[in-house]
């Protein structure tokens, strides 16, 4: 679907927020891998509302979640843009899909490990196991 309105550097700030909102429509729309990470998100979120995390925790963990969805949304425009620029296989095009998939990857990765160390240390925080090792 073609935009319908092009982007202009003197949009006042309601266009540039409607412009914004129709591009996170977009980038959004029939992404399985961000609904994917979107689901996991709001399941991250239950978990630490569950466990009683900290503030930090949670700062922690939303930036992780923000950076996750900020690269599959700069992956998203990076095929948009790719199929603007050709319908047929080229290298060049092909190469940067694959890197900007690995920067989603990356992102997730790192996001894993993050919510793997909040939620451990909460858990042993809520079973006293580490009261139980200093002892």
């Amino acid at each position: 679907m073609p935009p319908t309105e092009p982007y202009t550097p003197d949009d006042s700030w309601p266009e540039k927020f409607r412009c914004a909102f129709r591009g996170l429509r977009r980038g959004v729309r029939g992404q399985k891998s961000f609904l994917a990470h979107f689901a996991l998100a709001a399941a991250v979120v239950v978990c630490a509302a569950l466990m009683r995390v900290s503030l930090l925790e949670w700062c922690i963990l939303l930036s992780s979640i923000t950076v996750v969805l900020t690269a599959e949304m700069l992956n998203s425009a990076l095929e948009w843009m790719a199929r603007a620029i050709s319908d047929e296989e080229h290298d060049y095009l092909g190469t940067a899909l694959d890197i900007g998939a690995a920067a989603v990857l990356i992102a997730s990765l790192g996001a894993s490990l993050v919510g793997l160390i909040v939620f451990l240390h909460r858990l042993g925080v809520l079973l006293g196991w580490w009261t139980n090792l200093l002892r």
